[in-house]
């Protein structure tokens, strides 16, 4: 099978993570906003954290890496997270500014968008800081959500969650602006070609 082939490979173990992964996102917003049952939905969300943290480790570990996957599991964690805003948000659990900034970020990093089709570049390469940007804020959520429960616990997580809340949102704008100087330079690349 040469490289090209494997590539464009759909059925993979990681491929088939995100998918299950993405199902979890309405059954995370049933959870949370139908019965409120939300142990079950924190559940959701610990079980997608660690198939987004195994996918990644199975395709670099047996060369698993495909084209279908570099969209799928990035996809999946920006529905993940604009499910959770959005289900924390109306369950006033967190502010809405936390998610203005969040989604700013999305807007900012989307203009680029238009000019990377431009010169024929479908999508930008996730670097390193975007995966712990997200990891933070895959953290942040579930904590903030026990934050607002009544338990010997929640203020022990509201601490840690919002300690994990901005630090994830400033490493999220890190990245955008990051992914941007890369659009510049795919971009000065292109022209000179």
């Amino acid at each position: 099978m040469s490289e090209t082939s494997a590539e464009d490979r759909i059925w993979t173990v990681p491929n088939l993570l995100s998918f299950l992964r993405l199902l979890g996102v309405p059954v995370f917003l049933w959870l949370v906003l139908g019965p409120k049952a939300d142990g079950w939905a924190i559940g959701v969300l610990a079980v997608a954290g660690f198939t987004d943290w195994l996918d990644g480790k199975i395709a670099r570990a047996f060369n698993q890496t495909s084209n279908l996957g570099r969209i799928i599991d990035p996809a999946a964690d920006k529905l993940y997270v604009f499910a959770t805003i959005l289900a924390l948000l109306l369950r006033d659990v967190i502010p809405w500014w936390l998610v203005a900034v969040i989604v700013g970020r999305e807007l900012f990093v989307a203009c680029f968008f238009p000019v990377l089709r431009k010169h024929g570049y479908k999508a930008l390469q996730v670097h390193f800081l975007g995966k712990a940007a997200m990891f933070n804020l895959m953290y942040a959520f579930p904590l903030l959500f026990l934050a607002s429960h009544t338990g010997w616990y929640a203020d022990i997580a509201r601490i840690v969650g919002w300690a994990f809340a901005l630090w994830g949102t400033g490493l999220y704008w890190w990245a955008g602006v990051l992914y941007v100087v890369q659009v510049r330079q795919l971009v000065a690349s292109a022209k000179k070609e």
